[in-house]
């Protein structure tokens, strides 16, 4: 998996440009059955794909944090909100509460999470490659490429299925 993990950007920046026209196309007509394919092809990848062999989005991406994910992960910490936002995360450029460093400091050494059953919003949705209407998050699919080694797959899977949007 490491060594996959080391050519996961260089392939992504590869295939950028061609998954960025190939995105614009499933934007402007979108296949009718589109959301039931991406269903398929994000449940064949994960039955195959353990996320504890890798963890690089928790290593070198921070998720956002929603008012309720912040209730949530301070009361299971035995913090308030404040003071979890204060030990942990800070405010972005965009007025968004994100990590105040990485990898994410609830990441074990063993890829567990320490708040796995807490865990914001969107970690649980990473990659978001089962999302309904995937062709309205092209530009965020086409960024996790180089982050995670399945939704790689999944939108190379994609390509393959629809090659008219190529």
């Amino acid at each position: 998996m490491k060594e996959n993990l080391d050519k996961l950007p260089q392939q992504a920046a590869e295939k950028q440009q061609q998954n960025k026209a190939f995105f614009k196309k499933l934007r402007r007509k979108p296949p009718r059955k589109l959301d039931s394919l991406m269903r398929e092809l994000h449940q064949a990848e994960f039955q195959r794909t353990d996320c504890l062999d890798c963890a690089n989005c928790c290593k070198t991406t921070g998720p956002l944090f929603t008012q309720n994910d912040i209730g949530r992960i301070a009361s299971h910490l035995k913090l308030k909100p404040s003071q979890f936002i204060a030990d942990y995360l800070r405010v972005d450029e965009e007025g968004d509460h994100v990590l105040q460093s990485l990898p994410c400091p609830f990441l074990g050494a063993d890829n567990f999470c320490h708040i796995y059953e807490v865990r914001p919003r969107a970690c649980r949705e990473y990659p978001h490659t089962d999302r309904r209407r995937i062709y309205q998050i092209g530009a965020l699919t086409v960024k996790n490429t180089s982050i995670c080694p399945a939704a790689f797959r999944i939108v190379e899977e994609m390509k393959k299925r629809l090659p008219g949007y190529l």
